[in-house]
């Protein structure tokens, strides 16, 4: 059985959408269906041109939005591949490269912006910080294999860090290199419904189901040094956590 039989071809006869449009269609529908499942890989791209007729460019163009809505990433050098779910523990505290990297995907950060300022009466509750105290303030957006996977709003206490500029790809990663890295944390988690500005960072419709993760990181004595809001796709992650009986 071919590829194109496997998962029933293009629209039916009389189907006058775009030809892109009609392969995103059949592609999606195979994974809703479970025809294709988690990290199934698809044929290369000459290949699937060749069995569905179209052109290179029509398939590059079907793939390219179904990376984008995350049902479909790519990997350098392996190829194209059907999303799996992410399960994030909550008995682990990890960075999402860590997370990202030990599950052989490929993070990426994207900046939405970074800036150093004072604590709000909001975060000098939260962070316990006197008023008047600096801060940095990142914000981005986390990919995993070019597909965006959540949006993360972090405010760190700036005796943590050099500067505002010293983060690259992680930020534990940086928080680590000065000794102050969190070794604990409070997280709480709930069910969202993506404002506008979240959903086109994300790629998704506005009011999509999401999840927001909200963390305050502390140093070994007792500090608090982080406070992040973690907005994650609904439809890419699963948060697991092991629970113990009562000895």
């Amino acid at each position: 059985m071919t590829f194109a039989e496997r998962i029933g071809g293009l629209g039916a006869p009389g189907d006058h959408a775009p030809l892109y449009k009609q392969l995103q269609r059949a592609l999606r529908e195979a994974i809703h269906k479970k025809v294709l499942g988690p990290d199934d890989a698809l044929p290369a791209e000459r290949d699937l041109a060749d069995e569905f007729k179209i052109s290179r460019i029509t398939v590059r163009k079907a793939l390219d939005g179904l990376v984008s809505e995350g049902l479909l990433t790519r990997r350098q050098g392996a190829g194209t591949f059907v999303a799996a779910r992410v399960e994030k523990s909550f008995s682990k505290l990890s960075s999402f490269t860590e997370d990202m990297i030990s599950r052989g995907r490929v993070p990426r950060s994207e900046w939405i912006s970074r800036s150093e300022g004072q604590v709000t009466p909001e975060e000098s509750l939260t962070l316990g910080l006197s008023p008047g105290t600096p801060v940095y303030r990142f914000a981005r957006i986390r990919y995993a294999d070019g597909s965006p996977m959540a949006v993360e709003y972090t405010t760190i206490a700036a005796f943590a860090l050099p500067s505002v500029d010293a983060v690259g790809v992680s930020l534990y990663e940086a928080l680590e290199a000065t000794g102050h890295r969190p070794v604990r944390a409070l997280q709480r988690l709930r069910a969202v419904l993506f404002a506008g500005e979240q959903a086109e960072l994300l790629g998704v419709p506005a009011k999509d189901a999401g999840l927001l993760i909200e963390r305050r990181g502390f140093l070994k004595d007792g500090r608090a040094v982080e406070v992040t809001q973690s907005y994650y796709r609904g439809d890419a992650y699963d948060f697991v956590a092991e629970l113990n009986a009562l000895s």
